[in-house]
């Protein structure tokens, strides 16, 4: 993991006895959905119990895991819980953390190589590409469907719409950066890939 921008040390979070979480980097309260995104973005912290200073890093994190699991993002099957749960009373589980930790950093090593490989063999179907393909086809159909419903368009100079049709044309205008938004985002989700 990355360290903060602001140097060697790790960002620190406070969690208080009201469990709120306090980013002393930052001097903002965050959510644990905010720790998660500086997970992802690689910001080395490190949390502390506000009263005691003792580091409770390891089961904030866990808490964040949990509640994307209740939430339905299963991505730690049955099988591997349960032998992790086996590890605690195993003679070698100091060798566990260690063997974890190198097999997600050689994941995450890989991880785009793994996107690239998918891409070429799915081609077409890749979720990223297939979304933004949609949202075009979908950006030239409200075109065409809004042509239809200005049929002098063609007859001004520059197709412009008709001034007494002005609260038409600001819906569809509003539809249309609304689809250019949406654009943008499937754009850098793509990119993100």
């Amino acid at each position: 993991m990355a360290k903060n921008e602001n140097g060697p040390e790790p960002v620190v979070v406070r969690k208080y006895a009201n469990r709120r979480l306090y980013d002393t980097a930052s001097s903002r309260y965050v959510t644990l959905d905010d720790l998660c995104a500086m997970v992802k973005a690689g910001v080395d912290f490190v949390v502390r119990d506000a009263r005691t200073g003792e580091d409770i890093t390891r089961s904030v994190l866990a808490q964040i895991i949990l509640e994307r699991e209740a939430k339905g993002e299963n991505l730690l099957p049955i099988g591997f819980l349960r032998q992790l749960i086996g590890c605690y009373d195993d003679n070698l589980r100091a060798l566990v953390p260690s063997y974890l930790e190198a097999a997600m950093n050689g994941f995450a090593d890989n991880q785009d190589r793994m996107r690239r490989d998918m891409e070429a063999a799915f081609g077409e179907f890749f979720p990223a590409r297939a979304m933004r393909d949609a949202s075009e086809k979908n950006m030239a159909m409200l075109r065409r469907a809004a042509a239809m419903f200005d049929p002098f368009a063609a007859a001004r100079p520059g197709g412009a719409p008709d001034p007494a049709s002005e609260p038409e044309a600001r819906e569809i205008d509003e539809l249309r950066a609304q689809l250019a938004k949406m654009q943008a985002r499937i754009d850098a989700l793509d990119r993100s890939e």
